[in-house]
């Protein structure tokens, strides 16, 4: 553990050291010099010198370096030097280099484990700008190892003795990893300042909306006005107490209305404009069709002259991947789709839609939570199933989880064979399933099969799964299987299939379901996903900057329960139901809330 001394203490500590600095008895030694030759001289210096001189010279050597961006040639230099022997200055200064990069090889445990070097212990008896350079390192660490909340503990604990950008980059990153923290965690600690950084965070996730986060702002402002962040808000509540002194007033919605992606939009706008209803806020919707629009500069020149202060759309894939190759859009926008994701985007697009892959995913931490470990999964051919598998295998890996095989959905008459390979399906003498001389078995290392399929695809994978001796596999499968027609013959072929689903096809009694469905009976069905996406977009309009400001928000949606990803995406999860007795029945948390 690092010593730790508040800022009085360095400087009576710096006086002790300028009285004994030249004393020869001091046992903390010296740290390398700022360099004043190429990392080469130093090198051929360090060949010729006594050890003690060479060891300086090529920890200056790999300090540069680094400065320098060549972190291999760092290391190849820290190799040659025998940090046990060092004095303790040197073994803190060459540690700090050893955390610096394993952080450069995305390392963060092998970076803390440099840091609790013995001689850490000592770390106050240096110059402030060592110390802060270690300190931050550390933070930088920790926050790596996903451990946020030591990581404000250390940057709190620094910041006194910061100034300028640094001070400044260092208290927005407070904020960013208090804000981040669950609930749980926000609670007071014996650091006053921290303290006081928990609690900001706390009473901001209390408050739903915008004119309540600001009244929360300005009450903890009043109880701590000596406070770090009282004395300078976070350039992100700055935002909140802009955004509630001015209220969202001008919204345009970008969709094409005519075309293949015609009767989609139509629903979209729909939900939009009945949540807006139901709310009963004072907002200005106008209404663009992105199919007679010539140029997106031309769109952005009309809506800006209007007084539009949010976009929300386009739909279309392509004009959304249009906006992300920009550096800059000149109005906020709310896409309604993806871009691609390794795509950069500006700061100013904002993208949400009914992605697979966040069903793909939660089908992962549902069948992690309900205890299985080992997993085969079938999705269809195509893009669209790469994307869907391998967001699932990611999830699934991540977590531990072991996926044992993976295979594009095969035909009807080919999909027994297929799902007898994956299970290797044989009898207990050893032959084929087709043998009738002994009851033929399954693997028993797999745990569940995830599926993603359509309706018509998926109602033939539990019957072939009985057929194939599996019919007690578990199946954990996407939303896509269920058409939302109440037909019990085609749900009892799903028997026991455990999928996500938005809120809205699982709660008949939810006020807007029912009023739109008054007027659009259709709202009842599949299309149903895309009126609670309309209503979704309506929701997340006033909130894209509240998002941003408090990171770990969650909004209650139609969809979902929406929240903000660092890349500008809104990821939902989705709660659970099961095929039973020809029914859709909604399920508990994990299995153990079922029973």
């Amino acid at each position: 553990m690092m010593a730790r001394l508040r800022p009085i203490l360095f400087i009576c500590l710096a006086a002790i050291l300028s009285a004994c600095a030249s004393s020869p008895e001091s046992t903390l030694g010296k740290l390398p010099r700022t360099p004043q030759a190429s990392t080469q001289q130093m090198l051929e210096e360090a060949d010729a010198s006594d050890p003690a001189r060479a060891a300086l010279l090529r920890l200056s050597a790999a300090d540069q370096s680094i400065r320098q961006g060549n972190p291999a040639q760092a290391r190849l230099i820290l190799e040659q030097v025998a940090i046990e022997q060092l004095p303790p200055a040197q073994q803190i200064f060459a540690s700090t280099l050893s955390a610096e990069l394993a952080l450069a090889d995305n390392d963060p445990q092998r970076a803390l484990q440099a840091l609790q070097h013995p001689a850490f212990e000592r770390l106050g008896e240096l110059p402030i700008d060592q110390q802060l350079r270690s300190q931050l390192t550390r933070a930088q660490a920790l926050e790596a190892n996903e451990q946020p909340l030591d990581a404000a503990r250390e940057r709190t604990f620094v910041a006194p003795l910061l100034s300028g950008e640094a001070a400044t980059q260092n208290h927005q990153k407070i904020w960013s990893l208090v804000s981040g923290l669950p609930t749980s965690q926000l609670q007071p600690v014996a650091d006053q300042d921290l303290s006081g950084w928990l609690s900001l965070a706390a009473m901001l996730k209390q408050s739903g909306t915008l004119p309540q986060q600001q009244r929360a702002i300005d009450t903890w402002v009043q109880q701590n006005p000596s406070h770090p962040a009282a004395l300078q808000l976070p350039e992100a509540l700055v935002t909140l107490r802009e955004l509630a002194d001015r209220p969202l007033s001008h919204v345009a919605l970008l969709l094409p209305m005519d075309g293949p992606l015609a009767s989609v939009s139509r629903a979209l706008r729909d939900g939009f404009l009945a949540a807006h209803l139901e709310a009963g806020q004072e907002l200005k919707i106008e209404l663009f069709d992105s199919t007679r629009i010539t140029s997106m500069d031309a769109f952005y020149q009309q809506a800006a002259a209007s007084g539009v202060e949010l976009v929300v759309g386009p739909l279309d894939k392509t004009l959304v991947r249009q906006l992300a190759d920009r550096d800059q859009l000149p109005i906020t926008t709310l896409a309604l789709n993806y871009s691609d994701a390794d795509q950069k985007q500006p700061p100013q697009l904002f993208q949400f839609g009914l992605a697979a892959e966040d069903e793909a995913r939660e089908v992962a931490r549902r069948a992690w939570d309900d205890g299985h470990r080992r997993a085969i999964a079938l999705t269809p051919r195509g893009d669209w199933g790469n994307r869907v598998l391998d967001a699932f295998r990611r999830q699934w890996q991540e977590q531990g989880g072991t996926l044992i095989a993976a295979e594009p959905l095969a035909e009807p008459v080919a999909l027994a064979n297929q799902i007898a390979d994956m299970l290797q399906v044989r009898n207990s003498t050893g032959g084929s399933s087709s043998s009738l001389q002994a009851q033929p078995t399954r693997r028993q290392d797999v745990d569940f099969l995830f599926l993603a399929a359509t309706p018509q695809q998926a109602q033939q994978v539990k019957p072939t799964l009985i057929f194939q001796y599996a019919g007690d596999l578990p199946v954990y499968a996407t939303s896509h299987l269920h058409a939302a027609t109440d037909n019990r013959s085609q749900y009892l072929d799903l028997e026991g299939i455990r999928f996500t689903e938005t809120p809205w096809l699982l709660d008949a009694q939810l006020p807007l379901r029912q009023q739109i469905e008054n007027k659009w009976p259709q709202a009842r069905g599949s299309l149903g996903r895309l009126y609670a996406m309309g209503a979704d977009a309506y929701l997340l309009a006033p909130r894209l900057n509240q998002l941003l400001a408090l990171p770990e928000t969650q909004l209650d949606g139609y969809s979902g329960t929406l929240s903000l990803t660092p890349g500008q995406r809104i990821e939902r999860r989705l709660p659970w139901a099961e095929f039973r007795d020809g029914t859709v029945q909604p399920l508990g948390n994990t299995l153990l809330d079922q029973h």
